[in-house]
């Protein structure tokens, strides 16, 4: 009964969604003072499609309603069933996670291009590390993912989540993840500020091209400029460092350093309630052909507040302290 009446919720947002952006076209967002087309406030990109189309649907870029309920009950079930599992003492069960799809969720993949919903080519010597919350994958510093590690001996042998330096959807870009989907945008004249929920990242985005930063100063985010182009905000980033990955964490996209990566984000408010949250990724030394993607983010009637990664990270501290405690246990021969 409980994942029906979420399932009819969810559906209910899917199909409002869906109605909204097929009119969204003739939709003029209300005015900042600065006379900019007004993205203030809190929005939320959770979503139920995902990233990569699913091998059951082919070249579709649609699904049916019963095919997304069958997909959504189905993801319920496997969250449930791992929050259950007899391993260790289990992960979190479906009161944690965002659950409900937002905006255009007859899609079968976020990504729009390529039009087989998958990612393109590996360009040839692309560098990958895989990372994930099963055991230590062994590899060597720097540790470019964000979940998982290569070992215990220091925090530099963690992912960047478990560092609280990137959170594993903080972006950019901006992909759905288990929880705490949430950004808040603010405005200015001369300035956009997209600060992220997750690990309480602030990018500033100046909107002058003219002051990018020279090609030798690298950040982890990378160097944001943005521009207004009619009702939409474009954002160009590059200068990305070469300490993280092509593409936030999936499985089949560990791949790249980032470096010569070159992203463009698209924010276009397409009613009261709803921004189409576009991008498009180049990074020729990871992949051999660009990846759009479309994500609908969702006003949300509420404040954000801050993620403390650091000030309350004692899983890496318990984590090193752990690998501490069995090491002198190995040395003295108590296992």
């Amino acid at each position: 009964m409980k994942s029906s009446a979420i399932f009819v919720i969810s559906l209910f947002a899917i199909l409002s969604g869906y109605a909204v952006a097929q009119a969204g076209d003739a939709y003029k967002a209300p005015r900042t003072e600065y006379g900019q087309p007004d993205f203030q406030g809190v929005w939320n990109f959770s979503s139920n499609t995902p990233f990569l189309r699913p091998e059951e649907f082919g070249d579709r870029e649609y699904m049916t309603p019963e095919e997304t309920r069958e997909r959504f009950e189905r993801t319920l079930s496997v969250q449930e069933e791992g929050s259950r599992s007899a391993e260790g003492v289990g992960g979190y069960n479906t009161f944690w996670f965002e659950m409900a799809g937002r905006g255009d969720n007859y899609r079968t993949s976020l990504i729009t291009y390529p039009l087989n919903g998958q990612l393109p080519e590996i360009a040839e010597g692309a560098e990958h590390q895989f990372g994930g919350l099963g055991d230590d994958i062994p590899g060597q510093r720097p540790v470019r993912f964000v979940v998982g590690g290569i070992g215990k001996d220091g925090p530099e042998d963690r992912g960047l989540s478990e560092r609280c330096i990137i959170g594993f959807n903080s972006g950019p870009p901006f992909l759905p993840s288990g929880y705490n989907n949430n950004l808040q945008i603010i405005q200015h004249k001369d300035h956009v500020v997209i600060m992220t929920e997750m690990v309480h990242d602030a990018r500033i985005v100046p909107l002058d091209r003219d002051q990018a930063l020279h090609d030798d100063i690298r950040l982890w985010s990378g160097d944001s400029l943005g521009y207004w182009e009619g009702e939409t905000l474009v954002v160009e980033t590059r200068n990305f460092s070469g300490f993280t990955q092509s593409l936030p964490p999936f499985r089949s996209a560990d791949y790249g350093t980032a470096y010569h990566k070159t992203l463009t984000e698209r924010f276009t408010r397409v009613d009261p309630f709803t921004i189409n949250y576009e991008f498009t990724l180049v990074d020729p030394a990871t992949f051999t052909d660009k990846i759009e993607a479309m994500v609908p983010m969702s006003k949300l009637d509420g404040l954000m507040y801050e993620y403390a990664c650091h000030e309350g990270n004692y899983g890496m501290l318990n984590t090193l302290r752990g690998a501490r405690i069995e090491e002198r246990g190995v040395a003295s021969g108590n296992q």
